[in-house]
């Protein structure tokens, strides 16, 4: 695995690449001088949450042959502001799925997620608490 960034415009802004081609765009808390020209890194690190949990319970419903019509993926999360660095204090993350889902099921997927699968949970899960919710439609 690599990345490789390059610095943009202004002081923060940079473009982070993979080995793949793709490529994002980051940049500081305006509070510190950055321009609003991309995420944050610590938002990289929620957007990494989102898409190895969401990955594995895609996995893991489609290998439970569930009738995943759809997943949506909300995530919030506060910081302790009063530290620095300023690390996550609590995640709070709800799946939304679609289709006609066994709640038996999804409850054994997202257990399987948290638990085993997902390494950027099994990360940010030794500093943060991390607390999941689900709803079918």
């Amino acid at each position: 695995m690599e990345i490789n960034l390059i610095r943009k415009s202004g002081k923060f802004n940079f473009k982070a690449t993979n080995s793949g081609g793709f490529s994002v765009e980051l940049d500081a808390n305006p509070a510190i001088g950055g321009t609003g020209k991309g995420f944050r890194p610590m938002e990289t690190l929620l957007v990494g949450l989102g898409g190895c949990s969401g990955i594995d319970m895609v996995n893991i419903l489609t290998k439970q042959k569930e009738d995943l019509k759809d997943i949506k993926i909300n995530i919030k999360a506060t910081r302790r502001e009063d530290e620095t660095p300023a690390i996550f204090e609590n995640i709070d993350i709800q799946f939304n799925l679609f289709g006609e889902l066994s709640v038996a099921k999804v409850e054994r997927a997202l257990q399987m997620t948290f638990d085993k699968y997902c390494s950027v949970s099994n990360i940010l899960g030794r500093s943060a608490t991390i607390n999941f919710t689900y709803t079918i439609n």
